[in-house]
């Protein structure tokens, strides 16, 4: 009898083994499946170990829109035994601020915005 999975990462890790092509996420005209989100948040994980050297148990606040690369940095760094410190994208100057500090980080994954 094996035992159930506990954590989302476990299910997700089950999930990809039983069905890697069954579609997990659907964004505009974009359809990721089990296999896809594996092969990704496997890619981000790499750079960010390589790129932030986090320790385990180490948070990391991610400041990224909705969107399919927020679902592979979640699993990227609970994959790393890092907690993810989801920060709200509109958050600006002192709020911003106060959050990052309340969240303990060191380290803040952002995208270059629609702006570039």
């Amino acid at each position: 009898a094996q035992r159930p999975p506990h954590t989302l990462l476990e299910r997700f890790h089950w999930r990809v083994r039983r069905h890697p092509g069954r579609i997990l996420l659907r964004f505009q005209d974009q359809e990721l499946s089990y296999g896809d989100l594996e092969l990704w948040s496997n890619r981000a994980a790499r750079v960010l170990r390589q790129r932030l050297r986090p320790q385990r148990g180490e948070p990391v606040a991610v400041l990224l829109p909705n969107g399919p690369p927020y679902v592979w940095t979640w699993l990227a760094l609970a994959k790393l035994g890092c907690p993810m410190a989801c920060l709200n994208s509109n958050a600006r100057g002192p709020a911003l601020r106060r959050a990052l500090e309340a969240a303990g980080v060191q380290s803040v994954i952002t995208s270059a915005g629609e702006d570039g």
